[in-house]
This record gives structure tokens, C-alpha cells and sequence, in this order.
């Protein structure tokens, strides 16, 4: 089949697009707001940018009917910093739950049960049960129009200047221990999965470090 995403002529009983760029990490977010308000919420639309120096990025669609800007956004421009939370599995009913909240007064770790942790760079803490947590500096926004002004897509980009990770998920030969974290990943639809497997592949060519690790293309 082949159809045309502004026409929605596909035909189908779900629009299919969101199914077809998966699995896709999920950025669990926490900000403070310059009140001193904890927000915590999951992003789909979340995603490494690069190395030396990291930057990570979360979208965050306009809420309709008054295209209201997230208020991860609005906290990360003001604070200056954000904090990636890898969700996994086994907090997986949490981050659901962080979703559904989305009362700027609510304090989304406090209502989940949450304990907020000390950032060492940014203001905002992290989740402290999750077990890789990395600070980001704010370093722009983005604003990517939609069909019309209300569904605009407000990308924040963050340097990242910090990395937490919990010693008992690091293996004996000093790397991450990605099966027993089992990190959770957005399916489309109302779908999600975790990394329960995984294979390794080498890279023909010069041997570095650099090469070794994921794919580069020219």
C-alpha cells in the first residue's frame, strides 16, 4: 500500500504511521518549574543526537484545544536543564500513570510514589528507582509547525553533562547490563515492548573504538 499522511488516505482502522518508526525509546523526563514544582512525564518522541559532546532531545506536542506548550518544555527553557529517566519494565504502570497527569500542580513523583534523587549539574532531580538517569543542560527548542498552530511540535535539545547509572547493572566486563534492566521501548497504537534479547555484529574495517560501537554511515 502507499498513502499520503496530510491526506489520511490509507484506509486502515489506525493510522499506521507511528507503527512503522519502532521501537522507540522512551524519554521519561523530569523538570522543575521556577516554582520549585517537580514534573515528570514520558515522551515518545525522545532520542540521542550524537557523542563528545551527547545531546538528547524530547517532542512535545501541543496540548489542544489552547495549543498549550508541555510543561517539560516551558521548565527546561526556564530552568536551564532537564533529566533523562530510562523507564523500564519493571516501571512500566508508573510511567503510564505519569502520562495521564497533567496537572501543573501535581507533583508526578510524589503522586506515583516516586523518591526524587540530588542532580549533581541541573536543578531538576531524577527518579532515583530508575537505574540509568542522565542530566542535560538546556541547550535549545526547536519548533516544528504542524497542520495548524495548535498541534506544533516543540523539540528540546540538551547537552548532556552527567550520567548516573547503578553499579549493580554493570556486568563483570564493565558494560551496561541491558538484560537485566530490560528498558521499555513505544510500539505504535497502544502497544509497547522491552529488550528481552539481543545479538552483536562487528563492523568490517580499522578497528577503534569508534567504529566498534553502532553504525555510522557515510
Amino acid at each position: 500500500m502507499f498513502y499520503e499522511p496530510d491526506k489520511k488516505n490509507h484506509g486502515l482502522a489506525h493510522t499506521p504511521y507511528k507503527s512503522c518508526i519502532v521501537p522507540r525509546p522512551i524519554g521519561w523526563i523530569s523538570t522543575i518549574s521556577k516554582n520549585g514544582k517537580i514534573n515528570l512525564a514520558p515522551y515518545s518522541q525522545f532520542n540521542n543526537l550524537g557523542f563528545e559532546p551527547g545531546y538528547l532531545c524530547f517532542s512535545g506536542g501541543r496540548q489542544s484545544p489552547d495549543s498549550h506548550i508541555k510543561d517539560s518544555v516551558i521548565n527546561a527553557e526556564e530552568t536551564g536543564g532537564f533529566v533523562y529517566n530510562m523507564a523500564t519494565y519493571e516501571l512500566r504502570e508508573k510511567v503510564n500513570l505519569s502520562a495521564q497527569i497533567t496537572d501543573s500542580d501535581i507533583d508526578e513523583m510524589r503522586a506515583l510514589g516516586l523518591t526524587p534523587g540530588n542532580s549533581r549539574l541541573v536543578k531538576a532531580p531524577f527518579v532515583v528507582e530508575s537505574p540509568i538517569n542522565i542530566e542535560c543542560v538546556y541547550y535549545t527548542t526547536l519548533t516544528l509547525p504542524g497542520n495548524d498552530f495548535k498541534t506544533n511540535h516543540d523539540v528540546v535539545i540538551g547537552r548532556v553533562v552527567g550520567v548516573h547509572i547503578k553499579d549493580e547493572y554493570i556486568d563483570s566486563d564493565g558494560k551496561i547490563d541491558i538484560l537485566k534492566i530490560r528498558p521499555l521501548a513505544r510500539l505504535g497504537y497502544e502497544d509497547y515492548t522491552s529488550v528481552e534479547s539481543l545479538f552483536s555484529m562487528k563492523l568490517n574495517g580499522p578497528s577503534s573504538d569508534f567504529l566498534s560501537y553502532g553504525l555510522h554511515g557515510g
